[in-house]
């Protein structure tokens, strides 16, 4: 029995808030979406154009009020070809939440609180 990564979902308020974030962000674009039963729910799937992992947003229509991320201690992590022209970009748009010079990394933050780490490229 063999098992392979396919998505992570999270769950986001503003379905086109976060889509413009990650498409500015991160590149990411829309490669599947389900819709639900009189608007119950969408499902949307974003990829990078590279790996078959996507990441599935999924807005409730009921839901308002914030996701209860607890601690927040779990990421996604992106690997990025210029980590100074990202760290750039990511600063000028103000979601830079954490930066450690030291290990070389910095993170994100989505409109939902997610954090999303960015590691440059290493030979």
């Amino acid at each position: 029995m063999k098992f392979k990564f396919i998505h992570n979902n999270f769950n986001v308020l503003d379905l086109e808030k976060s889509l413009a974030f990650y498409r500015e962000a991160l590149g990411l674009e829309e490669v599947r979406r389900i819709n639900g039963p009189d608007g119950q729910f969408v499902l949307v799937y974003l990829g990078d154009g590279t790996t078959p992992h996507t990441l599935e947003l999924t807005w409730l229509r009921d839901r308002k009020e914030p996701y209860n991320l607890g601690d927040n201690e779990f990421h996604l992590a992106f690997r990025v070809d210029d980590y100074e022209a990202a760290l750039a970009k990511h600063k000028e748009m103000g979601c830079v939440c954490y930066e450690n010079e030291a290990m070389g990394i910095y993170f994100i933050v989505d409109p939902d609180g997610y954090w999303l780490e960015v590691v440059p490229t290493r030979s």
